[in-house]
């Protein structure tokens, strides 16, 4: 009897091994994701580089030089100051009226990139012979143009000159003497530089001569000021002294 329970409780057992293998067995083990594939980024864009030359890189007054360049990996040129937008790779021909630095800059994907070139220009020295101030004949000046005379600058500048002050004193007291008149002080260039600067520097040249006459006593209302640039000049010889007279402030009387 005992051998028979006994039998009868391992057959159970081993039934329920079985049973607990074949369970086991059955479940299925979730696969791990696949990673995904690494991400290439794309490839930087290659900088740009630029050259720029002047030949020749030294001229005299009057003369001109070429500017060669060419840009690698660049969409866009320009070169300053005058040219602008230019092709990536040319060449151009300049008169510069002054020594002046160019500079080509060159835009790309992969950012700018520049390179300059320096022209000097040899301007002779300025003559040491004395110029006297102009006279022009206006034939509505009444009075004014025989006893005002024109105030001259030295190139490139708006400052007076020492013996100009004089002249500007002499200027302001017949100014003063004949109250009634009212005039405009014209401001004149010579044809060195760009039309814009010259007709910068002209206005500053007519504002420093009204601010000295105000200063001694003529009023502000009676004076009218413009500037004409390197417009209008009074010499048309390419010469230093030509230059000279071209540099000045002028009076005219206003009806």
């Amino acid at each position: 009897m005992r051998l028979t329970h006994m039998k009868s409780v391992l057959l159970a057992l081993f039934l329920f091994g079985m049973l607990f293998l074949v369970g086991c067995g059955g479940k299925k083990t979730a696969a791990a994701p696949t990673p995904p594939p690494p991400v290439t980024p794309p490839p930087a864009a290659p900088a740009p580089a630029i050259t720029l030359r002047a030949e020749p890189a030294t001229i005299e007054r009057g003369g001109s030089t070429t500017l060669t360049w060419e840009a690698r990996n660049a969409g866009s040129v320009t070169i300053t100051p005058e040219l602008g937008t230019v092709s990536v790779t040319g060449n151009r021909a300049v008169t510069p009226g002054s020594s002046v630095t160019y500079t080509a800059t060159a835009t790309g994907p992969g950012g700018t990139a520049s390179d300059i070139a320096r022209v000097t220009v040899n301007v002779p020295a300025a003559s040491t012979t004395p110029v006297e101030p102009p006279r022009r004949p206006d034939v509505s000046s009444g009075g004014l143009a025989q006893n005002v005379s024109d105030v001259l600058f030295d190139y490139d500048k708006a400052d007076l000159r020492p013996e100009m002050v004089d002249v500007l004193k002499k200027n302001a007291s017949w100014l003063k003497t004949n109250a009634n008149v009212r005039f405009t002080i014209e401001g004149y260039c010579d044809d060195r530089g760009s039309e814009e600067y010259n007709l910068g520097l002209g206005d500053r040249r007519a504002n420093v001569v009204k601010e000295f006459l105000v200063a001694q006593g003529v009023a502000a209302n009676r004076i009218n000021t413009v500037s004409y640039g390197e417009e209008r000049p009074l010499c048309r010889e390419e010469t230093e002294e030509c230059f000279a007279k071209n540099r000045r402030a002028h009076f005219a009387q206003m009806n």
